[in-house]
C-alpha cells in the first residue's frame, strides 16, 4: 500500500481523494492547505508520496521537497507549466497541470505505482540494519527501531523501541558514521537521535516522546540548522 499526503487547496485535496478511491495500491492518509501542518506530520508519520502544489506561498512545493529529509515521491501541481524543468530535475514522478480529469490522474498513478514498486524492490534488497558486535554475538538492529544512541566511555548504548538496549564497544563519532545521515543527526556530545522520531523542541532539550534528550552547546548551531531547514 502506498500511503501519500496532498498539500493543495482544499478542492484539490477533495478531487484526488475522490480520484484514489477504489485504487487498491494507494491510500490518502490526510490533507494539508499548510506546508508547516504538512511536515509536523510528516515527522511522526513517514510517507511514501506527497501531492503538493508548486505555488505556496513563503515557501514553494518545490522548495519543501527539496527541505525533506525522507525518501519521499512527488506529484507536484500547478496552474501553468513554469515550473515544470525545474519539477523534472528534482525527479518528480510526474506534474499535473490544473484542471485534470480522472485519465490523466490515473497515468499519474501507474507511473507512481511503478517507480513505488522498483524502489521497494531495490530497498528491501539493501541493508537496512546497523550491525554491531554485544556480548560476544553478532546483533542486526533495525534502523526504525532505534530510539536514540548514548556513548558510555568506550561503549554505547543504543535504545531499541520495545527492546532491551544493545551495549556495544564502539565511538558515537564511529556509530553515526555507520548511520544514514539524513536520517539521524547528533545533539550532543553524548547523544544521537533519529530526526523523525523528534516530536518537539523547547529551549535546549528535545522531546522524543518516551525520553528527553539535551542539546550540546557544541551541536546546537548545527542542529537548528538542520531542524530548521526540513520544516520543523
Amino acid at each position: 500500500m502506498i500511503n501519500c499526503i496532498v498539500i493543495d487547496s482544499y478542492e484539490t485535496s477533495s478531487l484526488i481523494t475522490k480520484f484514489c478511491e477504489g485504487v487498491q495500491y494507494i491510500s490518502v492518509e490526510k490533507s494539508f492547505t499548510s506546508t508547516i501542518e504538512a511536515s509536523r506530520y510528516m515527522r511522526k508519520y513517514p510517507t511514501d508520496l506527497i501531492f503538493i502544489n508548486t505555488d505556496f506561498p513563503n515557501i514553494s512545493g518545490l522548495e519543501f521537497y527539496q527541505n525533506l529529509n525522507q525518501k519521499t515521491l512527488v506529484v507536484f501541481i500547478s496552474d501553468s507549466k513554469e515550473h515544470a524543468f525545474e519539477a523534472f530535475n528534482l525527479n518528480a514522478v510526474d506534474y499535473l497541470l490544473n484542471p485534470f480529469d480522472l485519465k490523466r490522474f490515473s497515468q499519474t498513478l501507474n507511473k507512481v505505482n511503478e517507480i513505488y514498486s522498483f524502489r521497494n524492490q531495490a530497498t528491501n534488497s539493501e541493508e537496512q540494519f546497523l550491525q554491531v558486535r554485544s556480548e560476544y554475538s553478532l546483533v542486526k538492529i533495525s534502523l526504525v527501531e532505534i530510539v536514540y544512541i548514548e556513548t558510555l566511555d568506550d561503549y554505547i548504548k543504543i535504545h531499541i523501541q520495545g527492546k532491551k538496549p544493545v551495549l556495544t564497544l564502539m565511538s558515537i563519532k564511529k556509530a553515526l558514521e555507520k548511520l544514514p545521515e539524513k536520517d539521524f543527526i547528533r545533539v550532543h556530545r553524548s547523544y544521537i537521535v533519529p530526526i523523525n522520531r523528534i516530536e518537539s523542541v523547547r529551549g535546549k532539550s528535545i522531546n522524543l516522546g518516551i525520553t528527553e534528550i539535551p542539546i550540546g552547546k557544541s551541536h546546537e548551531e548545527a542542529f537548528f540548522k538542520a531542524y530548521i531547514s526540513i520544516g520543523y
